[in-house]
C-alpha cells in the first residue's frame, strides 16, 4: 500500500502583531496528562495550551497564538508533542538556549520543553503534519501495574495480543471511521481517515510485561484511537471475532464498535512533518 500524500493548500502568512511573520518557532514537548484538561485552552480548567501558552508570552512579552500537531483529551500523555508560534524577525535572533532554558523554567513538573526548531513563516504544526503516531498501552491481569501506573490501562482479565493484532489489520487504509469516534463529533464532519499501520503485540516496559497498540494514520477523529483500542479488546478478550471488528467499521454508527478505552493509557508518540520543514533553532 503507498504512502499517504497530503495535497499541498497554500497558506496567508499568519501575523505578528501588525507586521506578517517572517518565520515560525516549533517547540517539541512531551507532558503527563493526568494533571490536565486535554490540550486545548478551556476556560477555567487547566490544559497544555494555556500553561505553554502563559511561558511563551511571559518569554516572547507578547500575545502568542498556538498551534499543535493533535489536540490531545484530559488524561492523554505526549512525549513528542510539536507546536507552532509565528515570530518575528528579532524573535528569530533569540539563542535558543537561552529561550528554551526560559520556557522550562517557566512551564510546569509536568509537561516538558523538549526541543526548538524554526520554518517557514507559513509553517503549521497541524497542517504540515504528514503522519502521527500514537501508542495505547494495556497492563493486562490481576497485579496492579507498578511503573506503567499512570500510563497505562489495568484491564483486569487476560488478551490475546495476535487475535487482536489479526482484528486490526481490516482498519488499516483509507476508510469511513465514523464507527470510531465520538457521535456528536461527526455531525455534518468528514469522517474518512488514513490508518497506514496498526500493530498489537505483548512488549515489556521497565520490567513490565504490556499489551501495546502502535497506530500510525494521517489524522484522527475525535475518541478514534481509544475507540479502537476498546474494540480491538473486545476480540481480545475472546468476547467478539475478527470479522466483527470490519463489520463495525462498514456499518458506520457508533453503536456498532467496542467502549471507548480510559485516556490514561493513550500517549501521543510522534509527527513526521516534510524533510527539510524543520531545522535546528
Amino acid at each position: 500500500m503507498g504512502a499517504y500524500v497530503r495535497e499541498y493548500v497554500p497558506r496567508d502568512i499568519p501575523t505578528v502583531g501588525d507586521a506578517p511573520a517572517e518565520g515560525t518557532l516549533v517547540i517539541r514537548l512531551g507532558y503527563r496528562g493526568e494533571g490536565f484538561c486535554g490540550f486545548a485552552e478551556q476556560p477555567g480548567k487547566r490544559t497544555v495550551a494555556g500553561e505553554l501558552r502563559r511561558a511563551l508570552e511571559c518569554a516572547l512579552r507578547r500575545p502568542c497564538e498556538l498551534t499543535c500537531a493533535g489536540r490531545t483529551d484530559a488524561g492523554v500523555h505526549a512525549v513528542a508533542q510539536y507546536v507552532s508560534v509565528p515570530v518575528s524577525a528579532p524573535e528569530l535572533e533569540l539563542a535558543c538556549d537561552r529561550l528554551r532554558r526560559s520556557l522550562v523554567a517557566l512551564t510546569p513538573d509536568d509537561l516538558s520543553v523538549q526541543e526548538l526548531y524554526r520554518a517557514a513563516p507559513d509553517f503549521s504544526a497541524r497542517f504540515d503534519a504528514q503522519m502521527r503516531r500514537y501508542r495505547y498501552r494495556i497492563c493486562a491481569g490481576d497485579a496492579r501495574p507498578v511503573m506503567a501506573w499512570d500510563h497505562a490501562w489495568w484491564y483486569k482479565g487476560s488478551l490475546d495480543a495476535a487475535a487482536m493484532d489479526a482484528a486490526a489489520q481490516a482498519l488499516v487504509g483509507e476508510h469511513d471511521f465514523k464507527s470510531f469516534c465520538k457521535a456528536a463529533s461527526a455531525v455534518d464532519k468528514p469522517t474518512s481517515r488514513y490508518i497506514a499501520s496498526l500493530h498489537v503485540a505483548e512488549v515489556e516496559e521497565a520490567s513490565e510485561r504490556l499489551v501495546a497498540v502502535d497506530v500510525e494514520g494521517n489524522a484522527f477523529l475525535h475518541n478514534m484511537v481509544r475507540t479502537i483500542v476498546g474494540t480491538l479488546v473486545e476480540v481480545g478478550r475472546g468476547h467478539r471475532d475478527a470479522a466483527w471488528v470490519a463489520d463495525a467499521l462498514a456499518a458506520r454508527d457508533r453503536a456498532a464498535a467496542g467502549p471507548c478505552a480510559p485516556a490514561r493509557g493513550l500517549t501521543f508518540m510522534a509527527v513526521d512533518y516534510p524533510e527539510g520543514s524543520l531545522l535546528p533553532w
